[in-house]
Parts: C-alpha cells; sequence; structure tokens
C-alpha cells in the first residue's frame, strides 16, 4: 500500500492528517504500516479516530510495527504491568503538560515518535496542539536561520510540567520529586537533519534550560524569539479527542501542548514511545548526553545483555 493509497484527510495547512478506515487492533500488512509511516513523516502528526477495540496491549503490539520501544519514561512510573505504556492522568493534583515541548529531549535518544490513546475525557475542554518544526525553520529569516544553524542547546529535566508554578500543593510537590529524581542533560544541536527526510527542523521545546555560550537571560530571550515560529497558527493543528481516538506523531520534527482547560475533570491518555536516534546537526555532530544515562530507557541495557 502505498500513502496515495491511504484514506487520508490533510487536518491543515502545514501539519496533521486523520486516516480513516483502518482498524489499529487487527493486524495490519507491512505495506500499510509503510504507508503509514510515510504518512507520519510527510503530515508529521496522524490521527486514527474512535479505536475502541484497542487497549493497551494493542497500542503496544501497534508501536511495535515501527521500532524498538522505549519504556514508559525516564523517571517516571509505567503502568502496571506494562512497563512500555506512560499512564497520563491528569485532573486535581496532577501536573498538565500545557507548554509547548518535544518529548523527553533531555535524553541524547529523544524518541522517533509517540503514539497517545484516549482512555478517558473531559465532557468539554482537553485538546491537544502540535506544531510543525521543520516549517518553523523554514519560516526564519536567514539571519535567524544562520543564527539557529550555529547553536547547540542544553536540555534538562531540572525542571518539568509545573514550573512556574508557586505554592505547590504536597502531589504537585510529589510529582516533581520524582520527574526530577534522575537528572538528565544533554546537548542537542538546534537544527537537527531529518532521518528519514532530511528535513531541517527546529530541536526546542519546554525542556531547553540554555543555549551554549549564551547567559540565562541571553537564553530566555532567544528561545522566546525561536519558538514564537514554532507556535505560529500557521504551523499547528488542534486536535479534539474522543474516547478511543489515537495520535501519532513524529518526534523528530514537532512540538506539543496539551490545553488544561477542564479544570479538575478527570483526562487519561496513555503514551508508548518508539526509540529514536542521536539526533545530528548541521555539521554532521551529534547530541550529547551531559548528566544521566538513556540507555535503561532506551532498552540499550536490555539490548546488550
Amino acid at each position: 500500500m502505498s500513502l496515495s493509497s491511504l484514506n487520508l484527510r490533510p487536518l491543515a495547512g502545514r501539519i496533521g492528517a486523520e486516516i480513516l478506515g483502518l482498524n489499529l487492533s487487527t493486524p495490519l500488512s507491512d505495506d500499510t504500516i509503510q504507508a503509514i509511516r510515510s504518512a507520519l513523516v510527510q503530515y508529521k502528526v496522524v490521527f486514527f479516530r474512535d479505536q475502541h477495540g484497542l487497549d493497551s496491549d494493542g497500542q503496544i503490539a501497534f508501536a511495535r510495527r515501527f521500532g524498538p520501544l522505549t519504556s514508559a519514561h525516564p523517571t517516571l512510573p509505567p503502568l502496571p504491568q506494562r512497563p512500555e505504556v506512560l499512564d497520563l492522568h491528569y485532573g486535581k493534583n496532577h501536573a498538565s503538560a500545557n507548554y509547548w515541548h518535544t518529548d523527553v529531549t533531555f535524553v541524547d535518544r529523544p524518541p522517533l515518535g509517540s503514539i497517545l490513546r484516549a482512555v478517558e475525557l473531559p465532557p468539554v475542554g482537553g485538546d491537544t496542539l502540535w506544531a510543525n518544526t521543520v516549517t518553523a525553520y523554514e519560516d526564519l529569516p536567514a539571519p535567524l536561520q544562520s543564527l539557529a544553524n550555529s547553536l547547540w542547546a542544553i536540555h534538562s529535566n531540572a525542571y518539568d510540567y509545573v514550573t512556574g508554578v508557586v505554592n505547590l500543593d504536597e502531589d504537585f510537590k510529589n510529582y516533581r520529586q520524582v520527574f526530577e529524581s534522575t537528572v538528565f542533560e544533554t546537548r542537542h544541536p538546534v537544527v537537527r537533519v531529518h532521518p528519514e527526510s532530511g528535513e531541517k527542523s527546529l530541536v526546542l521545546g519546554g525542556f531547553v534550560r540554555r543555549f551554549q555560550g549564551l547567559s540565562k537571560t541571553e537564553s530566555e530571550d532567544l528561545l522566546r524569539l525561536f519558538q514564537s515560529y514554532v507556535t505560529r497558527p500557521e504551523n499547528t493543528v488542534r486536535w479534539q479527542w474522543r474516547l478511543g481516538d489515537v495520535a501519532f506523531w513524529d518526534n523528530r520534527a514537532t512540538q506539543h501542548y496539551a490545553i488544561a482547560d477542564y479544570g479538575h475533570q478527570p483526562r487519561r491518555v496513555q503514551r508508548v514511545t518508539i526509540v529514536g536516534d542521536l539526533p545530528v546537526g548541521l555539521d554532521g555532530q551529534t547530541s550529547q548526553a551531559i548528566k544521566g544515562n538513556s540507555d535503561a530507557y532506551n532498552g540499550l541495557l536490555a539490548a546488550v545483555s
């Protein structure tokens, strides 16, 4: 099955497509999997509505068709008896991912992609936004592109989703303590070359702590400038979830933002991530871990043993 043979509906001009007519809980042919992968690379995030037959085991099995899986998270606990699944149960006293980020960029090998399944949703609200970091790079004026090409950024989990929140309650404090139980710090190129498409994309988002060689204040100002291109409306798509929906995004070419507009209503989603490679900058240099070892997260220790 070629990309053109998928029943595919683009959702926005620069990012996002819905793939119709597939049941992810049933075995899919290798050709279909390859067509989905091609759609992922082209559209950056693809969606599958109403996958009510898909459970966590089926989600794991579907994700494995695209490569080996990471553990659920470098520091957060997995779903019981499902070490590959991160169970994100938001609502009262749970941290929300309501800031722009690319998943797990604080390790040297961020995931290739993430597959998210809606398990429980509020009556209204709780949409997710995705942004295309390839077109964001292409939008930069030539002088800013030249600057981005030369920069390296330090990413860390030393601050998490609740950065900037004051008077944290005990549940938030406990979550933050677990999230930061092992500190990771990684040096990434600000512009990476996509290993499949060859496109140039920005590697930024909420885990960036500073740019190498620049002060904290300079880094904050510059990050705000670059991020303004990522989050331009023309580079984004918004998904209104229904129970059973699945989103699959290319973590090498996107950022996302979970909108926290549902108060204390429960919102529960489950995520599985696919092992990625070392980002490569325009000069051929690769990302480098400064603190923390991600081998266990990426299954490399198991592969060696």
